[in-house]
């Protein structure tokens, strides 16, 4: 009895320690989740801001007509051109894909307005009317940055070109990403490439992600491709963000460094990404609307903008690019089109 007397505080010590060791752990892991933001932050500069910096020095590439601006902790609301170039070695190319961006990193809110690359619109500094995608053709990222400012009346703060090629490599490290393709892709033309992407895989390789981004025999046209090459590079960004791909992002910064430019430092750049690992990040996507037509002497098929559409892309542009806009607000003209229609009955 009397050692019986004596194991009973012992087991009454280790049953509190045990209960103050769980304790702690609960106490241990809320605190990590609800910091998880900071401490993300704390292990970029720890483990990767110097590599984005490195991995980026050379891709800074500033626009000719623009005054060179200087590294700065960016704060409210910029725009920013990206251009998707699909080039191979010693070719500029053209611009496949044109998405006026707009970033608000104190909120994460990202919007991305597409521009179908066949969209007739002035070609500033060749004064005549063209397919969009050619500004780049005939005068790089400059002509297509001023070209989107005069067909959106929106101001281009920034601009990226990233080349189609070297994504190859991107999404095989990552191990491959998820795309929404629901029925098998078949590009079979006689003047195209030969390809098929089978379709409802839970993940794609490079060379698969790179075709559903150049297929171009679908009834869609112009209009799903630039949905396509919108899917792509957002599947990109969500596998590229996620915590557990950290051990391959310093890879994946040298081969996107190869085939990246912009204008933006790449400090800022640096600053960026904490801030988004801080924040967090979504993403409303846009495509401008319109018809294709043929038109002109050589009776050329040009994508025409509807002018209503335009409108309401340029008072979405405005709206996001105000950083005292509400954040219920920062809508696309697709919620005002689904208020208008009403509920389906």
């Amino acid at each position: 009895m009397l050692k019986a007397k004596q194991n009973k505080p012992k087991r009454s010590r280790l049953k509190i320690a045990l209960l103050c060791t769980f304790g702690l752990l609960v106490i241990a892991t809320g605190l990590i989740y609800s910091n998880r933001g900071a401490l993300a932050a704390l292990g970029y500069d720890w483990f990767l801001a110097d590599k984005v910096e490195e991995s980026f020095k050379d891709s800074y590439k500033p626009l000719n007509d623009r005054p060179e601006a200087e590294p700065m902790k960016v704060e409210n609301p910029f725009s920013m051109l990206l251009l998707g170039v699909d080039a191979r070695a010693n070719e500029r190319g053209r611009s496949d894909t044109m998405i006026y961006t707009v970033i608000r990193p104190k909120d994460g809110k990202v919007l991305m307005m597409s521009i179908p690359r066949d969209t007739y619109a002035d070609i500033v500094g060749k004064d005549k009317k063209d397919k969009i995608t050619h500004a780049y053709a005939f005068g790089g990222a400059e002509m297509a940055v001023n070209s989107v400012e005069e067909l959106l009346d929106a101001k281009v703060d920034h601009y990226a070109t990233i080349n189609f090629q070297g994504f190859k490599q991107v999404v095989d490290t990552l191990g491959g990403i998820s795309l929404p393709i629901t029925e098998d892709i078949v590009n079979k033309g006689a003047d195209h490439e030969k390809f098929t992407v089978k379709a409802n895989q839970p993940s794609y390789s490079g060379v698969e992600a790179l075709n559903f981004v150049r297929y171009r025999e679908d009834a869609g046209g112009d209009m799903s491709r630039t949905e396509r090459n919108r899917q792509f590079l957002e599947a990109l960004i969500q596998k590229a963000s996620s915590m557990n791909q950290w051990t391959k992002i310093p890879e994946v910064l040298d081969i996107v460094g190869d085939n990246f430019s912009t204008d933006l430092h790449p400090e800022t750049m640096s600053d960026l990404a904490k801030q988004f690992l801080q924040t967090g990040h979504s993403i409303r996507s846009y495509t401008l609307k319109g018809v294709g037509k043929r038109m002109g002497a050589q009776n050329l098929w040009y994508y025409v903008a509807d002018e209503a559409d335009l409108t309401a892309v340029r008072a979405t542009i405005a709206a996001w690019m105000n950083p005292n806009t509400p954040l219920d607000q920062l809508t696309t003209p697709a919620d005002a089109n689904e208020q208008k229609s009403g509920p389906v009955l």
